[in-house]
């Protein structure tokens, strides 16, 4: 009986001690979700460029060779009569598989080669405006982060054929310059061995 009582005893007193501090638990509990919160989207945040983007170009260029029809444009003219200048990348014999550009006076129009993808295209528009508006400031890393916030931003969804074109504008491009200049050495380094995958942008 006495061994009953107590734990009874023992049983309301948990009960009565977890009402009196249920909220003092309540806030404990918030404040440790809150955290774990924060420190999840800044991990996030600390590697602008994912694995994923890198694979799904290696992906893209595959496809791309085994299906070469199909083009999709994102040419805009506005009803203005644009100056085109059309300049050759990397001439071949082949005309059709070889990737090619057009300036207009607000954008580069990038025309995609066998095997190319969008990260490829937004290399070539940033080589072409970097061609004319030389920035010594600019690393290899800076470069990698500039390709990929081009290929996110660009609006441009679906699979790259051969002669699927892209249009790059020269302030999306610009805007990607400012924004890798805002990377700090922790977000560099992290670019780095991306970086290193790509000898031509050193």
């Amino acid at each position: 009986m006495e061994e009953e009582k107590n734990e009874e005893g023992s049983t309301g007193g948990i009960k009565e001690w977890f009402q009196d501090n249920l909220r003092i638990i309540i806030s404990i509990v918030i404040v440790i979700v809150i955290a774990g919160g924060i420190y999840s989207y800044s991990k996030r945040t600390q590697a602008p460029v994912s694995d994923e983007g890198i694979k799904e170009e290696q992906a893209a260029g595959e496809e791309a060779t085994a299906e070469e029809s199909g083009t999709i444009t994102q040419e805009e003219t506005g009803g203005q009569a644009q100056k085109t200048e059309e300049k050759t990348v990397a001439p071949t014999e082949q005309a059709a598989s070889t990737a090619s550009s057009k300036e207009t006076e607000g954008s580069f129009i990038v025309i995609a080669g066998k095997g190319n993808g969008v990260t490829h295209l937004a290399r070539m528009s940033l080589a072409n405006y970097l061609e004319k508006n030389p920035d010594s400031q600019l690393t290899a890393e800076h470069k990698i982060y500039i390709e990929d916030y081009l290929r996110k931003k660009v609006g441009f969804k679906g699979r790259v054929f051969t002669g699927t074109s892209v249009e790059f504008s020269k302030n999306l491009i610009q805007e990607a310059i400012g924004k890798s200049k805002q990377l700090n050495d922790k977000q560099l380094q992290n670019l780095h061995k991306y970086a290193v995958m790509v000898p031509s942008l050193s």
